[in-house]
């Protein structure tokens, strides 16, 4: 079974989330933050995994922590789910677009983090729901540093952040369904080890 249940309690957040690859889509997500909320819900209908999450941050002083921390128990739920990684498709690549804004996320479950995805590069404009593309890179981040994941994310068009950020999750989403499949019978790397 690959799944997975996380707790990661701070002085700052408390995420309890429970992942299921291979479970039927859904799942019940309720982060206080209602647009983060909407993005998982991407992830999960895009992605085609159960994604329960229970979460909750100090919104007070803003959204960063809530936003890392989530993508932090993403990532460990992730790593822990993949267990050995055997029979793993290991890579994947995705396009997703939405409205005049194209993104590509190309990721390797390599066991080495790595993020290339540098938002001050773009010209993306504002926010959504308090969630800006600064926000998206440090959920990533957590992601990738937790799940031993080298991802590329690259925005090919658009300005306004609502798309990108949108279109980011459903491009990673896309991306994660494809590279979590058991395709094989051996571990995905010539090493022997992931």
């Amino acid at each position: 079974m690959r799944q997975a249940k996380i707790e990661r309690i701070t002085r700052e957040t408390e995420v309890r989330l429970t992942l299921d690859l291979d479970g039927p889509t859904g799942g019940k997500i309720a982060s206080g933050l209602p647009f983060l909320d909407h993005m998982l819900e991407q992830l999960v209908r895009h992605g085609r995994f159960r994604l329960d999450l229970d979460a909750r941050g100090d919104l007070e002083v803003d959204v960063h922590h809530l936003v890392e921390d989530v993508g932090i128990a993403l990532g460990m739920a992730l790593e822990r789910a993949l267990g050995d990684r055997v029979g793993l498709e290991r890579y994947a690549s995705a396009f997703a677009p939405m409205d005049e804004t194209l993104v590509h996320v190309v990721l390797d479950f390599s066991g080495r983090p790595y993020l290339a995805f540098a938002p001050e590069s773009l010209d993306v404009v504002g926010e959504a729901g308090g969630v800006n593309v600064y926000h998206l890179r440090e959920f990533l981040r957590g992601l990738v540093n937790h799940a031993g994941l080298t991802l590329h994310l690259r925005v090919l068009a658009g300005r306004e952040a609502h798309h990108v950020i949108e279109a980011a999750f459903k491009a990673l989403a896309r991306a994660l369904f494809a590279a979590t499949r058991v395709t094989r019978d051996d571990l995905p790397s010539s090493k022997g080890v992931l």
